[in-house]
């Protein structure tokens, strides 16, 4: 067989059944052949999101592979693969490398020297009979540790050339491997936590690759602790548990901003800590637990009390049988949380109901989240936001269900990421409503992907909120707007959505929102995507943002 054959063959032995790709690369045809769907996306950029969305999803068991063409596709795809990087998503890429003749001659681009900073792990397949080899790394990298991109590039002369078959039946697909927290470091910590006056648990995404939501909950409640999630963690801890903060990132609800304020103790759990614009600053002042798979990221950004390395789940039941020894011995003081939750959301709900529930028009893109959350059951549905004011909109006010029911991302957020993750999203879990929340100018940078899903039957709702500006940028594009309009977009998307295959309308009276998204639901469930564009204000009052 060809070296992409036996590549195929093992791709299929670690349970692929989807390659996102754009030609020209051969891989898709023995993808193919080997009985991997392939899912061609118009640009490659979106095409990584599919695979980035479905490997959110399926928490990388299998990983999401996308496949491109050397030089203009490698070239096209690097922005997909530094959200990957910076989001920590387990995703295989296969780029064809230049024939190996030609490997290092000035100008070509190289994939190995230009994604070596945006992946986990890059090896070229540089002779046929290394591909066993090469690829039991690149999955076993996928597998352990802290999650991302792993690349493979396959150089075109070596993607043809001819492999013995007998060395492709001695691949073994490598095990996970996963490691818990010294026990004398957690029984310290416990003990911390445990005499904590106000603690808050604070989780990353780390708690839904290592799939502990259920033990998150087991130690919320057993120490009675409210918890937060970060942007990317978010859905880690059901939203509508009595214990649930909601979500912080450059914006956050009015519990997490109430407890996060007052804690004396947090306790971050399957989090990177990282400062950054789309990340919440813990607040000076805490004793900080610090839990994670990777040491990079202990004393990286704030001085941690006790550190911990391990995998969250294992981590997490340490901490819940350590808290069961040490209230054996000690009173369980009655701690009330719950319902000062409960009264601190709705003090600040009945704040924003004005403006939730809207009948102004353009009606405010709060109008239709609301109106959204009161129509669909968070439960059935996967959600995602795209960068700018739909994500800051979005995320404090919506509450997720179970776990992958929302992908929160963003350290690298290129405008037009949620509609790729959406569509791979879809195929991760094609039960689900899946929707994807963009303005204007993220549907201008990858809306011609919408045909993707429509041409490949992946019935995906993509909300578009139209303002026909960059409402985000008034501050900062104050002057130039006023000599050029330099803030003004145009376009009738919902024309753009049907022109393209799928379904789709423009909403322009609130009153319609709710039906508007159960007749989008429905035209999901008989198998089209639908589009929903609505007229929508320059919307700028935003909840807590940048207040720690």
């Amino acid at each position: 067989m060809r070296t992409i054959d036996a590549i195929a063959r093992i791709l299929k032995q670690e349970g692929i059944e989807y390659l996102s790709a754009f030609p020209t690369t051969p891989v898709i045809e023995a993808a193919a052949v080997a009985g991997i769907r392939p899912i061609i996306c118009r640009q490659e950029r979106v095409g990584v999101g599919i695979g980035d969305g479905y490997a959110r999803v399926t928490n990388g068991r299998p990983p999401g592979v996308f496949a491109m063409q050397y030089g203009p596709g490698a070239e096209n795809a690097y922005a997909g693969v530094a959200t990957s990087f910076s989001d920590a998503v387990p995703i295989l890429f296969l780029p064809l490398g230049h024939p190996r003749d030609r490997e290092g001659v000035y100008p070509l681009f190289s994939s190995m020297k230009s994604y070596d900073s945006v992946t986990k792990y890059i090896e070229q397949m540089n002779s046929p009979t290394r591909v066993v080899e090469t690829m039991r790394r690149a999955f076993a990298a996928l597998k352990r540790g802290r999650p991302g991109p792993v690349m493979v590039e396959i150089p075109a002369d070596v993607a043809v050339a001819e492999v013995d078959a007998a060395i492709v039946e001695g691949y073994q697909s490598p095990k996970p491997a996963t490691m818990g927290g010294n026990a004398q470091d957690i029984l310290e910590a416990a003990k911390v936590l445990l005499d904590a006056e106000h603690p808050v648990v604070h989780a990353g995404q780390g708690v839904l690759y290592a799939e502990a939501t259920d033990e998150l909950i087991e130690l919320a409640e057993l120490i009675q602790a409210p918890v937060m999630t970060t942007m990317a963690g978010k859905s880690a801890f059901p939203e509508k548990h009595p214990l649930a903060l909601g979500s912080g990132s450059g914006v956050m609800s009015r519990p997490v901003y109430h407890f996060m304020s007052r804690a004396d103790v947090v306790f971050g759990i399957g989090t990177s800590l990282t400062k950054h614009g789309m990340v919440m600053n813990v607040p000076g002042g805490k004793t900080l637990i610090h839990a994670t798979n990777d040491p990079i990221d202990l004393d990286k950004n704030y001085s941690v009390d006790y550190p911990i390395l391990g995998d969250a789940k294992l981590v997490l039941r340490q901490f819940i049988e350590a808290c069961q020894e040490l209230l054996s011995t000690r009173q369980r003081g009655d701690r009330p949380v719950a319902a000062e939750i409960a009264n601190v959301r709705e003090a600040w709900l009945s704040e924003w109901m004005p403006t939730l529930t809207s009948n102004q028009a353009p009606m405010t893109p709060y109008r239709v989240i609301w109106e959204f959350m009161q129509t669909i059951n968070s439960d059935e549905a996967i959600v995602t936001h795209d960068s700018g004011s739909p994500r800051d909109q979005l995320m404090p006010f919506y509450r997720a269900g179970g776990p992958r029911t929302y992908l929160g991302w963003g350290k690298s957020h290129g405008l037009g990421t949620g509609l790729g993750l959406n569509i791979g999203a879809k195929l991760a879990d094609p039960d689900k409503f899946v929707v994807n929340f963009m303005g204007d100018a993220a549907f201008g940078m990858t809306g011609l992907d919408f045909e993707t899903a429509a041409r490949s039957n992946i019935p995906i709702l993509t909300v578009v909120l139209n303002n026909n500006t960059m409402a985000i940028e008034t501050t900062a594009m104050a002057e130039s707007h006023e000599l050029y309009s330099t803030r003004d977009l145009g376009g009738n998307y919902a024309d753009l959505g049907k022109a393209m295959g799928g379904w789709a309308e423009r909403v322009t009276d609130p009153a319609d929102i709710s039906a508007a998204f159960l007749r989008a639901k429905k035209v999901t469930e008989d198998g089209r995507a639908a589009l929903l564009e609505f007229m929508t204000n320059e919307e700028q009052a935003f909840s807590h943002r940048r207040v720690f």
